[in-house]
């Protein structure tokens, strides 16, 4: 932790080295991008992209979990999806899932999550289960799958699915490999993970 602690408390003079763009920011955001992927550690919107403050408006989930939109119980996840379309204005979302995903890895070998029953219930808006091969580490097919049926649930979403018909939003599903770095694009017309 102490890293961490000490980079923030020198971050200011960092900022002070760029006071435009730190400014810039105080005047509010215009992000162009929802970005929703997992909330692993190992897995950096930022880094991946090479964003700048103020470019990705981020939704983290255990296991990119986008959930089924219910307009009587709103969620968080609903709640900053909805923001980013109708109020930021974004005009693409990315789903990404990344390899040796903990949460669907879990889902694809049926572990037993009566330990942690929060995770356990939380992972029952993964419907359909993701298939891949229960031998993968990086469970790199059942982690695909799973994008997809993400990207279908945030299709319903009445804001997402208004916006799409309008042609003023795109929706994106990419794989992150954490061994390698390389990220993969779901690729509609041939429906496989291709490079970027």
């Amino acid at each position: 932790m102490q890293p961490l602690i000490d980079h923030a408390r020198s971050f200011h003079e960092q900022s002070a080295a760029r006071p435009e763009e730190f400014a810039r920011l105080a005047e509010g955001q215009s992000p162009q991008v929802l970005f929703i992927t997992c909330s692993d550690s190992r897995v950096v919107p930022a880094l991946i992209t090479g964003a700048r403050p103020g470019e990705l408006f981020e939704l983290r989930t255990a296991g990119n979990i986008v959930p089924p939109y219910v307009s009587e119980q709103p969620t968080s996840e609903a709640a900053t999806i909805e923001y980013a379309v109708e109020v930021l204005g974004v005009t693409d979302i990315v789903v990404c899932g990344h390899s040796h995903c903990g949460a669907v890895g879990a889902l694809v070998r049926g572990d037993d999550l009566t330990a942690v029953p929060a995770v356990r219930d939380w992972l029952t808006h993964s419907t359909p289960r993701p298939e891949g091969v229960i031998e993968d580490p990086a469970v790199t097919q059942g982690v695909q799958s799973h994008i997809l049926t993400q990207l279908l649930r945030l299709r319903s979403y009445p804001c997402v699915e208004k916006r799409l018909a309008e042609g003023q939003l795109r929706v994106r599903g990419w794989f992150y490999e954490v061994h390698t770095g390389s990220v993969l694009a779901h690729d509609v017309r041939s429906d496989s993970f291709e490079e970027l």
